[in-house]
């Protein structure tokens, strides 16, 4: 029996990385295979968008005038196939990496090609419940900005002698506080939605459901479900600041065989790489993290007895092989 964790982020880090390292060759395999792909995506798709400008051909124009190629049928197709892939890359990433996690915390073997199967059943309930959140979130955007024009219409119709200067620093500090305020609102949503998706592959749940399920584990554990997502929210947007920056000073058509452009892509590739290491233990934490939440609500002691009992009469003992014990203890 392995010890037990306190429901906290390090035990939830702690127990990510004991599942990672029991299974590196898997996790190495399924993250080259789809979280690597998605970090490059990431990281390289703002330099690709970035606007071709050309000198106008005048030479007696003195001014730095250019010209910006934005009506190419290409500016509405190429962010369309990007997004349709990028998506389709994560919803496989996700699939694949919590199913190998969830099984990864019970000691059940952990196969490649199980795992690739698992896309099959785990992709319709990825997407129907993506979708229910982001109708929630619209719904809840637009309520809220809808509330806040009709607030400034009111103001300046009710003849109390406000007028409204909209380049003001007043107006622009009321907007600066909206948008925290708007922030506010959709973390609060990410944390307690934050199981969603590990709930939809593990319970084969759709739409709507899982965004509830998601609500009533996390209800005791909310603090826990936010530091893993300010943790690891700050370390990847950090991260992907830094790669992008990293690829924007990269000089594409420099000489291949100077120390330069060797540098540059030494640099490159450990910013890749270690984007998608974080990638990957993000989802792996989320999966025990939704563990850790049944755990609290009681829901884990049956299933982890019937491993258990499945697993002792398979001898001899290996570490990686028996279920993972979490012990809950009440102040």
């Amino acid at each position: 029996m392995t010890p037990a964790h306190t429901l906290n982020l390090l035990g939830v880090l702690s127990e990510s990385k004991r599942i990672i390292n029991t299974h590196s060759r898997h996790f190495l395999a399924l993250s080259v295979l789809f979280l690597l792909p998605l970090s490059c995506a990431i990281v390289i798709y703002p330099t690709l968008y970035l606007p071709t400008r050309t000198p106008t051909p005048a030479p007696d124009v003195v001014s730095a005038d250019f010209n910006y190629t934005f009506n190419s049928p290409q500016t509405l197709i190429f962010p369309l196939i990007y997004t349709f892939l990028t998506y389709l890359i994560s919803i496989c990433a996700l699939a694949t990496i919590t199913y190998s996690t969830y099984h990864g915390f019970y000691g059940r073997p952990v196969k490649f090609f199980p795992a690739i199967k698992s896309i099959l059943f785990s992709f319709l309930p990825l997407v129907s419940t993506a979708l229910a959140a982001k109708f929630f979130i619209c719904l809840i955007s637009l309520s809220f900005l809808m509330f806040v024009i009709v607030i400034i219409k009111l103001v300046q119709n009710l003849g109390l002698g406000f007028v409204i200067d909209y380049n003001s620093t007043y107006f622009i500090w009321f907007c600066s506080v909206i948008i925290l305020v708007l922030t506010l609102i959709m973390l609060y949503f990410q944390v307690i939605w934050g199981l969603a998706s590990v709930i939809a592959v593990t319970e084969s749940k759709w739409g709507f459901e899982p965004l509830w399920r998601s609500s009533y584990l996390v209800n005791g554990m909310r603090s826990v479900s936010l530091s893993v997502v300010l943790f690891f929210g700050v370390l990847i947007g950090v991260w992907v600041w830094m790669a992008t920056n990293s690829v924007l000073g990269f000089n594409f058509v420099g000489d291949w065989r100077s120390w330069d452009f060797v540098l540059q892509t030494v640099i490159s590739s450990c910013f890749l790489s270690l984007l998608t290491l974080l990638l990957l233990h993000y989802t792996a934490a989320n999966t025990v993290l939704y563990m850790y939440c049944k755990a609290l609500h009681g829901e884990l002691a049956i299933e982890i007895a019937e491993e258990f009992a499945r697993e002792y009469v398979s001898l001899p003992f290996d570490d990686a092989k028996v279920p993972h014990i979490v012990t809950v203890v009440s102040g």
